[in-house]
Parts: C-alpha cells; structure tokens; sequence
C-alpha cells in the first residue's frame, strides 16, 4: 500500500531542506552524511535541497556500514573522519526503524568532536530500541513491528514509500 507518492516525497524533502537550513544559519558549512543505499540516495536529493538555500557550502558524504549485521565490518565515510571535526553533521537514513543502524552509523562519530551532530529520516517509526533522537522527520509513522517500509527513490520522477 502506498503512504507517500512522489508528489509528497518532493514537499517533505523541500520542508525538510527548509528546516535544516532554519536551524544551520549560523553554520560555516554542512556535512550531509547519508547511510548507504537508500539512506544515501535520499541523503543526495536533501543535499541538492539544501543547497537551493543555503549560502554556506554543503558537503555530501557516504557512511557505509552493513545494517544487517553492523559489526561484521568497519564503519566508514567517504570523508576523512578528521576533516569533520568541529563541523555541524546531519545524518540521513531513509526509514528509522528500531534506530540501530542509525547507532552505528554514528560510530566513526565518536573519534572526533563535531560541532553539532543532528538526524534527518523520511520515515520515522516509533519502535526505537536504541537512544536516537531523529531531529528532522518527513513522516512520522506508528506500525506494527510486522509491518515493513519501503522507499523506492531510484526512479526519477516516480518516487513512493510503501508500507507492506
């Protein structure tokens, strides 16, 4: 069943856009760090909206990590992780779900001293098992923990969140 059409991923990702940029104003610059895969693509349509207004420079980069199993392999940006410190940090997934994958995504995090570190999802769920608080949220969505969400960005202009 679909819960949010293209139409409706384009206003939540230009509000989200509008948001980060209400409370990044004083921001030198911004590092957009999207979880692979679908967080990442996501990560790179909120970066592009970002930009349209922001005025300081917004940096995108990938975390990558293995969700299923995030201690099978090392945790690692794109970025250098040094480059990052003292810089304001949004990470992107697309759905959160139990917040595990985003726990882990903030691992490499945890050697630096970023200014800020905030969280963007276009799915929120309300099962969190782990301490994360989601600060930007395109869709807030309460259910069963059988239910399973879905976001297909990969076809322009036919974008959908489905809930199966």
């Amino acid at each position: 069943m679909e819960i949010i059409n293209h139409r409706q991923i384009a206003q939540k990702i230009k509000r989200l856009a509008i948001e980060v940029m209400e409370r990044n104003t004083e921001e030198n610059e911004l590092i957009v760090a999207g979880i692979n895969n679908s967080g990442y693509h996501f990560a790179e349509l909120l970066a592009e909206a970002i930009r349209g207004y922001a005025k300081a420079p917004i940096h995108l980069t990938r975390i990558r990590l293995n969700p299923a199993q995030p201690l099978s392999e090392e945790v690692s940006l794109e970025l250098p992780i040094q480059d990052l410190n003292g810089k304001a940090i949004l990470v992107v997934d697309d759905v959160a779900n139990t917040g595990r994958t985003l726990f882990y995504a903030c691992k490499p995090l945890l050697n630096i001293l970023p200014k800020k570190l905030e969280v963007a999802v276009l799915v929120d769920r309300t099962h969190k098992s782990f301490p994360i608080r989601v600060d930007y949220v395109g869709l807030s969505l309460a259910t069963t923990l059988k239910n399973h969400i879905k976001v297909d960005l990969r076809t322009e202009g036919a974008y959908r969140v489905t809930l199966q």
